[in-house]
């Protein structure tokens, strides 16, 4: 077994359901218990940046091939992610907490141009980012911005905030018998096809020696408990 890498600055890749309710796409009780578990994790000394996902208001697929071009479908998405980032931010300023949304592209004055010496300077003066809008390309994932981004702030990991306790050998919905993984590698999650993130995000990771922790973001604490040491959820290494 690995050790769990020391966490001084990590990268937090969230889907949009940790936003959005079952009958309206942003639940404001939802994001205020979000941004209460980063306040506490950010109380620990920890640098946190968060990429959002945007599937909670809109997801690119769902209209891709209908009325709607891919590529435009894309960048809906992308600014389906830009919405959840202003909610969490509300969120965490109402709580004390400096936040800041960068985007990769210029959003009026809701957003600041992700740049990446802009963006350590956030982490170094105790911000947390939130970073919107995913790579800024059609036919890229909020999964492969959060590799990218992990890389280029030089995060110690990449966490990932799923609905499941880790990365289970097969479908844990479908699969009653599914058994949890520990410790996998990067190439074992390329070779069993094991979904945690797609193809690119987990080359990205692998090429750039950024270790993956996939654990369950529902459960109250969760995020804390893995930046004090607790072997929470699933290492990819």
């Amino acid at each position: 077994m690995s050790r769990r890498p020391e966490i001084k600055r990590l990268l937090l890749k969230v889907s949009g359901e940790v936003f959005g309710g079952v009958e309206q796409c942003i639940s404001l009780e939802m994001v205020e218990d979000f941004a209460k578990e980063l306040s506490e994790a950010h109380d620990t000394g920890a640098q946190i940046a968060v990429v959002a996902g945007g599937g909670n208001i809109l997801r690119g697929s769902m209209l891709s091939g209908r009325a709607v071009h891919r590529i435009s479908a894309d960048y809906m998405g992308m600014l389906g992610t830009v919405i959840n980032a202003l909610a969490l931010q509300g969120a965490l300023e109402q709580m004390g907490v400096e936040a800041r949304v960068m985007t990769p592209f210029a959003v009026g004055q809701v957003s600041e141009r992700f740049i990446r010496r802009t963006a350590l300077m956030h982490l170094d003066e105790g911000r947390i980012l939130i970073l919107a809008g995913g790579t800024g390309n059609p036919y890229f994932t909020t999964d492969t911005a959060a590799a990218l981004r992990a890389a280029e702030i030089e995060a110690d990991v990449l966490m990932k905030g799923t609905k499941v306790r880790g990365i289970y050998d097969r479908d844990p919905v479908r699969n009653p018998e599914a058994q949890m993984l520990r410790e996998v590698t990067f190439s074992e999650v390329l070779r069993d096809d094991l979904r945690v993130m797609d193809g690119t995000a987990v080359a990205l990771c692998r090429d750039n020696n950024i270790p993956i922790i996939v654990f369950n973001i529902r459960e109250k604490g969760n995020l804390k408990k893995v930046l004090t040491g607790e072997e929470i959820g699933t290492l990819v290494t």
